[in-house]
């Protein structure tokens, strides 16, 4: 099977978390924060991303309630997501991101990390979460 890499996001209003992983090794890593509004993202950060990494595939967060309902950030992490496809002729995919916030905000406790230093770190750890969630749900995957 051939080895796919993959360039994940966690979207939000203010800054975009990254990550990247492949097929093959099936580890998220945690790249770079991207800042930028809802209306208007860093797209040339995003560029240098897609230049630099080639991916196969995007994979977007998707914001739901716990319910599984839609939020506000919902309609926007779409839209995101349908820009990415536009730009960059690519598959993208949206992936679940409940709880990817909290996990990420779990790491850095467990790292010891001061909390004033939390939001540099929390997207793209975000970012790193909704991969792996990704990663783990490919076929042949280890439970």
């Amino acid at each position: 099977m051939k080895n796919r890499s993959f360039l994940a996001f966690d979207y939000g209003e203010k800054y975009i978390g990254v990550a990247v992983g492949s097929s093959h090794r099936r580890v998220a890593e945690p790249v770079t924060t991207l800042r930028g509004s809802a209306k208007n993202p860093d797209w040339s950060g995003v560029s240098r991303l897609i230049d630099e990494w080639h991916p196969d595939a995007l994979i977007v967060g998707l914001p739901l309630n716990m319910d599984g309902s839609d939020n506000p950030m919902t309609r926007a992490a779409r839209a995101f997501g349908l820009r990415l496809k536009e730009r960059y002729n690519l598959p993208v995919h949206m992936v679940d991101e409940r709880l990817s916030t909290l996990a990420a905000r779990d790491i850095l406790n467990e790292a010891g990390v001061p909390m004033r230093r939390h939001k540099s770190r929390l997207d793209k750890l975000a970012a790193q979460t909704i991969l792996q969630a990704f990663l783990n749900e490919l076929p042949g995957a280890s439970p």
